[in-house]
């Protein structure tokens, strides 16, 4: 179960994540000299994006990565690239090392192209400093988290490999995506997940209840292999 960090204002909420985050990048590097981080994209992290950019850290020694990404180009408004080049890696933090998923997209995306995708950035992402240090998760209402959404194509799969990473197709939402899988969110050394607003906490507070895949949340919310920590605003 998550350690509960309450907080009244989305300001204060995204300083305190980011001084957490930025403790455990420190605790990573002193021994190793590097620490992997993932990042979660939309609107909501980018308060907590812009405080994390401000820590002092040494950012040349922290690798970035995100922990799931529209398939669109990288330019495009919905991709979560684009945010987090904006709002994370600007000035000590530019130093840090960012390996997206990919570069450019292939001209069509049926499920072949996207199971070609998924393993060039498997093979892309199979170098780093695994496992992940801290990654910091948001949450739908739907119950997904990354973009393990419940019931899509691809879900299943992504719930079950070893790989580090997999395709999914939302029944719901725009856009084919990449995301890290379940396995590898449960090897990170510290989960943090992010949420405001009483629907949210409502999904929370149901997640709570048990394990269900219906609600990939509970996933991570009902385990005990990775420490995980609920940062929960007003």
């Amino acid at each position: 179960m998550p350690v509960e960090h309450r907080l009244d204002t989305e300001a204060a909420l995204a300083e305190a994540l980011a001084r957490d985050v930025a403790a455990r990048l420190r605790a990573a590097i002193d021994p190793r000299g590097r620490a992997l981080l993932a990042v979660s994209g939309g609107r909501s992290p980018i308060p907590f994006l812009q405080a994390l950019r401000r820590a002092p850290l040494n950012w040349a020694a922290v690798t970035v990565i995100l922990v799931d990404e529209r398939c669109v180009p990288p330019t495009h408004a919905d991709s979560n690239t684009a945010l987090v080049r904006q709002h994370l890696l600007q000035g000590d933090a530019a130093a840090a090392r960012f390996v997206p998923f990919f570069d450019a997209l292939p001209s069509a995306l049926d499920d072949a192209a996207l199971r070609a995708l998924q393993q060039q950035a498997e093979a892309r992402l199979a170098n780093l400093p695994w496992p992940v240090d801290v990654a910091v998760l948001g949450m739908g209402l739907d119950g997904h988290t990354a973009s393990l959404f419940p019931g899509a194509p691809g879900t299943a799969l992504a719930l079950t490999t070893a790989a580090h990473c997999a395709w999914v197709r939302p029944l719901d939402a725009n856009h084919a995506r990449l995301t890290l899988t379940l396995a590898t969110l449960l090897q990170a050394h510290h989960l943090a997940l992010q949420l405001s607003g009483p629907a949210k906490q409502a999904v929370y507070a149901r997640a709570l209840q048990g394990a269900d895949p219906q609600l990939p949340i509970s996933l991570l919310l009902c385990q005990d292999a990775a420490p995980m920590a609920a940062w929960i605003g007003a």
